[in-house]
């Protein structure tokens, strides 16, 4: 019988040491799978996933009269706010009355802001709380994928501007379509097959519109290259998952009377705020599932940089840096994160925490675009000639703020001058030792 060490040293140890190449192709894509979904199971638990829902929960209740607002209005410009209305109502179908209220209060928040009430301090509220929750989710996403850098203001506006433009145009294609299917089954009831394949298509049209939907978050929302082979799976799960819920809380309705005849109307609050954390529990769990697979050749199982011992990190930044600084010095254009960790064999994880602490002691300098797609690269902050092993380890050490005030003068003596002369001493010495040279020595993984 398999104990319970066993199982626990597999996943920790034995998984991770497995070879690919000796494996078949069934049970390398199965290992895989097991890694992905362990991963990301991890991450989701250790990350505090949960707290940042219950955050985004908030929000959303905060920011969903705002939104809606937008939406509605930017709909009635061109003439079709009764297909959002329409979708809105069947997207919280299982919650009738919710839907009631937050339509009515839009049309309420509309009517007043037409008429100049709201264009002062509400016109402002309603602008902080939609950014606020866009922020939140941008915030969100960019930790699961531990990118460090927000979007520029430049590419927020554009990229939210045409979010919001674009999301009720979907709506009334997507609303069209239906429509037009359900007019073509109606009109073929004689022909068997045609009519049976179309209905599938019609009962399979919310999993892929819900999908769709996944897949266009995870491929926008982190501000980082996300390859679209890596979005498809979690998409589908999420959007799987998604229906489930709404067919679960349809039918859990009928165990809720007593909740109900508690709570009368007012239990539509509490019950809509679970739907909505919950939607957003499976949200963050299908990122975390696109991160580690789009990074799981470049993992090692519990990979932390605070884990690894002060010697070691400055020994891997030295590989890092010395890379970089060669690649400078050969003219050629700079690494980005994924080219250092194929040649480095680092772990990405690992890997981007050394980067941006050399960004943060002034070593190199992230170079970053507006397009999304494009990665950023790194490069030395000043000239090679300003740069060596002894200047990289004293700006390392250098890094963070002394917040205690204590009585220096007193507690040192003559061994501790000794002690900080032989320190400068190692520092002189390593000054001797240029970066873009170590990796001109060692070209080899590490």
């Amino acid at each position: 019988m398999i104990s319970y060490r066993q199982i626990e040293r597999f996943f920790q140890v034995d998984l991770w040491q497995i070879n690919p190449s000796e494996l078949s192709a069934v049970r390398r894509i199965f290992y895989e799978i097991v890694k992905v979904l362990f991963l990301a199971i991890k991450f989701f638990t250790t990350k505090r996933v949960l707290s940042q829902a219950a955050a985004l929960t908030y929000s959303s209740l905060l920011a969903i009269v705002p939104i809606m607002a937008v939406v509605f209005a930017i709909a009635r410009g061109f003439g079709y706010s009764i297909y959002i209305e329409v979708w809105f109502r069947e997207a919280l179908s299982t919650q009738p009355q919710v839907a009631e209220v937050i339509i009515g209060f839009v049309n309420s928040y509309l009517v007043h802001t037409k008429s100049g009430i709201f264009l002062g301090v509400g016109l402002v509220f309603m602008l902080y709380t939609v950014l606020m929750l866009v922020s939140n989710i941008e915030a969100t996403f960019n930790e699961i994928w531990q990118v460090k850098k927000q979007r520029s203001i430049f590419r927020t506006f554009t990229d939210y501007l045409a979010m919001f433009f674009m999301f009720p145009i979907l709506i009334v294609l997507s609303s069209g379509l239906s429509i037009y299917m359900v007019t073509i089954v109606s009109s073929l009831p004689d022909f068997l097959l045609l009519g049976s394949a179309l209905r599938f298509f019609i009962r399979l049209a919310p999993y892929a519109l819900m999908s769709a939907l996944f897949m266009a978050l995870y491929l926008f929302m982190p501000n980082t290259h996300v390859k679209i082979k890596n979005v498809i799976v979690p998409g589908i799960l999420a959007g799987i998952a998604m229906q489930w819920l709404q067919f679960f809380y349809i039918n859990s309705q009928i165990w809720m009377t007593s909740y109900n005849a508690i709570y009368g109307s007012f239990a539509a609050l509490p019950m809509f705020m679970l739907w909505i954390q919950i939607s957003w529990t499976i949200c963050l769990f299908g990122a975390e599932l696109c991160y580690t697979s789009q990074n799981l050749d470049y993992y090692d199982y519990d990979a932390k940089t605070d884990d690894i011992s002060h010697r070691y990190q400055i020994m891997l930044h030295t590989i890092l840096m010395s890379r970089i600084c060669l690649r400078f010095a050969q003219g050629k254009r700079p690494y980005t994160l994924e080219e250092l960790t194929n040649e480095t064999g680092i772990p990405v994880r690992i890997a981007n925490d050394l980067l941006y602490k050399l960004v943060d002691c002034n070593m190199l300098i992230e170079i970053t675009s507006d397009e999304k797609g494009e990665a950023s690269r790194f490069v030395p902050s000043e000239s090679l000639e300003n740069f060596n092993l002894g200047v990289m380890v004293d700006r390392l050490e250098a890094v963070g703020k002394w917040k205690i005030d204590l009585p220096v003068s007193q507690l040192l003596n003559s061994k501790w001058v000794e002690a900080m002369d032989l320190r400068g001493s190692y520092l002189k010495s390593l000054r001797n030792i240029r970066l873009e040279d170590i990796s001109m020595i060692s070209p080899t993984k590490a």
